[in-house]
C-alpha cells in the first residue's frame, strides 16, 4: 500500500453541510448569484480584448496543437517589458504561479535546506518548502509591531546556516502589507551575506500603491514568480511565469514536467491582457480602492473589529473579529447563505485563523455594497443568537 506523505498543508474548514473542499467549491462556481470574495479573484474585467482573444483562438482551432514548450516568445517578451526587466534576465511561461512555486521549491532546496515563511501567508508555499527541504520555519507576523509582515529583522533572527530561500509574498496575502524601498534594500543585504534566494511572489503586485522587485535590487539571488490570475482575471485559466536570472531558469528547466507546454488558449489571452492593459488598470485599480473603503465604513461601526491591514495594497483584506463575540467561522458560514463567498482565517493562517475573516474586493461596488450591509446584519443577527 502507498503511503501517503505527511506535508504540511493549509486547513480546509469547510462551511455546514460539505463533506470536502472539492463538494464546496462545486457547489461555489456552479451558482451564479454567488458573490466570490473567498480567493482573491478579479471579476472587474469586461470587454478588455482578453476574453475576445481566447474565443478566437478557440474558434480557429489552435488548441489542436501544442504550444513552444517555454512558452510563446511574443508573451515571454511582453511579460519582461511589463516587468521591465532586460534580456539579462530569462523567463518560463507556467501553468499559474502555483507550478512556478513548487519548481522553485524543487529546484533551490536541498533536503538539508530550511525555508523562511510567515504565518499568515500563503500555505501553499509551507506546503511545497516542507516536499524538497527539511523544514519550514512560519515566522508569526500578525502583529502592529512588525507592520504585519515579514521583516528583515525577523528573517535575520529566525536564518541559521542552513536556511536558503526566504518567501516574500509582496503583496502578502491574505493582510495587503507591502515592502518599502528600505526593507528590499536589507533583504538584498541578506541575501548577499548569507547566499540565500529570495522567493518573490508578486502576484498582486499591480493592486500596490508602490512597488518595487526584489529582482532589480538582487538579481543574483531573487526568483520572481508572475500571475496572471488576480490582475487580469484569469484565475481560472492557470497561467504565469517565473522569472530570473538565466543561471536560475537554466536550473529550473532540469526539473520542468510540464514540457509540452502552457495552455494555448490562455495564453493567447494572456497576451491581449498584458497588451489592454493601459485601458484598464486605471479603473479597476480604481475600483478596488473604492470597494475597500466602503468595507471599512462597515467594519468600523462594529466594537471589537478592525481591518488589520489598511489601506491594503492587494484586492483583499483581514478583518479581525476576535474580541466581537462572533468567530469568522460564523460570520463565513452566515454569509454564504446569503450568497457571499469569505473566507475565515485558517485557509493562510495556523496560529491567527480564528482571528480574522479574509475578504477580497475586487468584484463590482454594488456587490461590496450588498457585503457591507450582510456583514453588519450578520454581526446583530450571530450576537442576538447566542443571547437567547
Amino acid at each position: 500500500m502507498i503511503s501517503p506523505k505527511k506535508y504540511a498543508k493549509a486547513a480546509k474548514v469547510l462551511p455546514k453541510g460539505f463533506k470536502s473542499a472539492n463538494e464546496f467549491f462545486n457547489y461555489v462556481y456552479n451558482d451564479p448569484d454567488m458573490i466570490w470574495m473567498g480567493q482573491n479573484t478579479n471579476h472587474l474585467h469586461d470587454q478588455d480584448g482578453i476574453s475576445e482573444a481566447m474565443v478566437a483562438s478557440i474558434q480557429g482551432n489552435d488548441y489542436c496543437k501544442y504550444p513552444p514548450p517555454e512558452g510563446f516568445p511574443r508573451l515571454k517578451e511582453l511579460v519582461m517589458k511589463d516587468l521591465g526587466l532586460g534580456s539579462e534576465y530569462d523567463i518560463l511561461i507556467t501553468a499559474g504561479a502555483t507550478e512556478s512555486l513548487y519548481m522553485c521549491a524543487n529546484d533551490i532546496l536541498e533536503p538539508e535546506n530550511n525555508t523562511i515563511t510567515c504565518d499568515p501567508g500563503y500555505l501553499i508555499i509551507d506546503n511545497f518548502a516542507s516536499r524538497f527541504g527539511d523544514h519550514v520555519k512560519s515566522v508569526p507576523i500578525y502583529s502592529q509591531e512588525c507592520g504585519y509582515k515579514l521583516t528583515p529583522e525577523l528573517v535575520r533572527e529566525n536564518l541559521d546556516k542552513n536556511t536558503k530561500l526566504v518567501s516574500l509574498v509582496d503583496p502578502l496575502n491574505p493582510l495587503g502589507s507591502s515592502y518599502t524601498r528600505q526593507e528590499r534594500k536589507e533583504f538584498k543585504e541578506i541575501a548577499e551575506d548569507h547566499d540565500i534566494y529570495l522567493l518573490h511572489d508578486i502576484t498582486y503586485r499591480d493592486f500596490a500603491h508602490d512597488h518595487q522587485l526584489m529582482a532589480e535590487v538582487c538579481p543574483e539571488h531573487t526568483v520572481t514568480v508572475y500571475s496572471f490570475s488576480k490582475i487580469y482575471g484569469m484565475a481560472g485559466m492557470r497561467i504565469g511565469a517565473v522569472i530570473g536570472v538565466p543561471e536560475i531558469i537554466n536550473s529550473i528547466r532540469t526539473i520542468v514536467v510540464n514540457d509540452l507546454g502552457t495552455n494555448l488558449v490562455a495564453q493567447n489571452g494572456a497576451m491581449a491582457a498584458i497588451e489592454s492593459k493601459p485601458q484598464w488598470i486605471d479603473r479597476v485599480k480604481g475600483t478596488t480602492r473604492q470597494n475597500q473603503d466602503i468595507i471599512k465604513q462597515a467594519v468600523d461601526q462594529v466594537d471589537g473589529a478592525f481591518i488589520a491591514v489598511y489601506p491594503s495594497d492587494g484586492n483583499m483584506m483581514a478583518i479581525d473579529m476576535v474580541d466581537t463575540g462572533v468567530t469568522p467561522r460564523e460570520m463565513a458560514d452566515y454569509l454564504i447563505e446569503r450568497k457571499i463567498f469569505a473566507r475565515e482565517g485558517s485557509y493562510t493562517s495556523k496560529k491567527f485563523g480564528h482571528r480574522y475573516l479574509r475578504v477580497s474586493f475586487s468584484i463590482p461596488t454594488n456587490q461590496v455594497e450588498y457585503f457591507a450591509k450582510c456583514f453588519l446584519e450578520g454581526m446583530d443577527a450571530l450576537k442576538g443568537s447566542k443571547k437567547v
